[in-house]
């Protein structure tokens, strides 16, 4: 893709983001929504029908050429999918729980994947007016009303000694996750949210570690990996493979794991377990 075409669809997908995490918040602040819970036992709310609406509709009248995979679409199939070039691969909200616990920590996500890769990354936080995103090999960057910069992983002192920050869900059970720790680091906790609010914190260097085990879809980790690996970071499943994206029929993706320094011996530090 030309680099100037590129360009212009992250400068469409930062403003659909916004715009839909305005009418998220509008939603969120007076809490007049309605939860559900989905076959698969996950909730969703009206607050994700109205931003997945928004987003394909701005998208579907800017790049009609473009598909869409959307968690809160009907999925096309892969023998329809597997010859797109690139798509938009929606989160309308990361984090619905979080919505409906009023935690603050959702946040929109949206990604264009281009063979099968993660190109662009838009990820918004409505509560915390602060917009992260990244296009491949032009770094990644933070807007909220207070900075306007690039981003970058936390550089530890030491690689091999230096205490190291774990961003953990307020929704998983600590214990499970620590034990998938080496006990020769130490560490502290930051608990936050969705998983693509943790990824941002590691991006811009407030965290330098997470691991996330458990389901999510392809939609949960395509725009916080274009991000996190323009920042410096690297996002691999639990066993150290790259992650896929619209390669599979499932569109779940296995645990995995959101690393920063890429200087630190994480393969030492995170314990793959098989299921």
């Amino acid at each position: 893709m030309p680099e100037d075409d590129r360009q212009d669809l992250l400068a469409l997908a930062k403003d659909v983001a916004v715009e839909a995490g305005r009418e998220v918040l509008s939603i969120y602040d007076t809490g007049k929504f309605d939860a559900y819970q989905k076959d698969d036992d996950s909730p969703v709310t009206s607050a994700d029908y109205c931003a997945n609406d928004i987003i394909n509709k701005r998208l579907k009248e800017a790049t009609p050429d473009i598909p869409i995979l959307s968690e809160e679409n009907k999925h096309a199939s892969l023998s329809e999918r597997k010859d797109w070039p690139r798509y938009w691969l929606i989160d309308p909200i990361d984090g619905t729980q979080e919505f409906i616990a009023r935690s603050g920590d959702f946040a929109i996500n949206i990604a264009l994947i281009e063979n099968n890769e993660p190109v662009i990354g838009v990820i918004f936080w409505p509560p915390g007016q602060s917009l992260y995103y990244a296009s491949k090999g032009n770094g990644a960057y933070k807007d909220s009303p207070d900075e306007h910069r690039r981003i970058h992983v936390r550089k530890l002192d030491d690689p091999h000694n230096s205490v190291v920050m774990i961003a953990i869900s307020r929704r998983q059970s600590r214990e499970k996750i620590m034990s998938r720790l080496t006990a020769r680091r130490v560490y502290q906790t930051l608990p936050l949210g969705s998983c693509s609010l943790k990824s941002c914190f590691i991006a811009e260097g407030k965290a330098d570690v997470f691991m996330r085990i458990g389901i999510t879809g392809e939609w949960d980790t395509g725009a916080s990996q274009c991000i996190v690996e323009e920042a410096g970071g690297r996002i691999l499943a639990a066993n150290f493979e790259p992650l896929t994206y619209n390669q599979r029929k499932s569109l779940e993706n296995p645990d995995f794991v959101v690393m920063g320094d890429q200087r630190v011996p994480w393969q030492d530090i995170v314990q793959y377990e098989e299921e």
